[in-house]
């Protein structure tokens, strides 16, 4: 049988080099020890011939380390990364892996998983799917259960999310003047104006606001981060009418995520309003801080962002009005000319 590979030398640097018949490609060796070479090229050939023995004699060589290594199944995969999670992000988790989408490599053994299996489950075009694929093989590499990537990350197709927008000023007045029940009146308002998550801001406590330095604060239940919010004359007005002690919103505390979500959506409904949701005004304090100037760094942290990309993203569609740059100029010329304005030179 004709061999896939054969072996040259090259005169400049006297390195050894790998031809494939069949491509005509060319493969450097890294090393100019010909007897190391000669072993290269046997098990280049070798494999070539032989993938399925390969495989084998690899799994007995890994097996020799962790004996689940070879045996380890995607199944096994997305019931340890569910454990890992907590709280609503558990919840989620745990919906994910019932997608049917899923069932085609769930019990496929790791070791044996070829990108075509993933191209298979992506067919779906599903976002989540989409999502939950790379963290379930992103957890696999990172726990060690892969030898390597299934997939490169440039092979991915890429995610397009549905486009998501802030509430605005109108539509969250529009709300607030139609609403008759003065909880969740007040618990629109401490959104507005904290910017939180919607079961963040319900679970807050009369505890979590300082009135001496006029401060909200909390962990965040999705990251575990600080959230802390300086507030004034008009959230301070709201957060007197709250209870002094104890949950601020016992009765929207007490509901599923979920159930709070389908209530604001009908009120959405009866005022026509599309298009948004609670979370939608996370993006509205993003936007407002961006468009008055707060520094990025400062509006990051009372949002509780881990990184720039993701704050950038929430305030991306923020209408920010540029001042002329001639109000700069005026503004410095009398900084840089202490000798008075009558010595400036303004270019008009």
């Amino acid at each position: 049988m004709k061999q896939k590979f054969r072996l040259y030398r090259r005169k400049k640097g006297g390195r050894y080099y790998l031809h494939n018949e069949l491509t005509g490609k060319q493969e450097s060796l890294h090393t100019s020890d010909r007897a190391t070479a000669a072993r290269l090229l046997h098990a280049k050939n070798e494999a070539a011939k032989q993938p399925a023995i390969n495989l084998q004699i690899a799994k007995a060589y890994l097996a020799a380390t962790d004996e689940s290594f070879v045996k380890r199944t995607w199944r096994e995969v997305m019931v340890d990364f569910i454990k890992v999670k907590s709280g609503s992000n558990r919840t989620r988790a745990e919906r994910a892996v019932m997608d049917k989408a899923f069932d085609s490599i769930r019990d496929r053994q790791l070791i044996e998983t070829r990108p075509e299996h993933f191209l298979r489950v992506l067919e779906f075009k599903k976002v989540s799917t989409n999502n939950y694929l790379r963290r379930f093989h992103n957890f696999a590499v990172d726990m060690g259960w892969l030898p390597w990537p299934v997939m490169p990350k440039r092979q991915w197709p890429v995610i397009h999310c549905k486009e998501r927008r802030a509430v605005t000023r109108e539509e969250h007045e529009l709300l607030l003047s139609r609403e008759r029940n003065p909880e969740m009146r007040a618990y629109l308002w401490c959104c507005w104006h904290i910017g939180g998550s919607q079961s963040d801001v319900a679970h807050l406590k009369a505890e979590d606001v300082d009135w001496r330095k006029q401060v909200v604060s909390f962990f965040r239940a999705k990251t575990g981060t600080a959230q802390i919010i300086h507030f004034g004359v008009a959230l301070a007005e709201v957060l007197r009418d709250l209870p002094g002690q104890g949950l601020l919103f016992p009765g929207l505390a007490a509901m599923d995520e979920k159930h709070r979500a389908a209530r604001f959506q009908r009120a959405c409904r009866r005022e026509g309003i599309t298009g948004i949701s609670l979370h939608s005004y996370r993006y509205a304090w993003a936007e407002r801080a961006k468009v008055a100037g707060y520094p990025e760094r400062f509006a990051q942290m009372a949002l509780g962002h881990n990184s720039k990309a993701i704050h950038r993203a929430y305030a991306r569609n923020a209408q920010v009005i540029l001042p002329p740059l001639e109000d700069y100029e005026r503004k410095i010329v009398p900084l840089m000319n202490p000798n008075g304005p009558e010595n400036a030179t303004i270019y008009q």
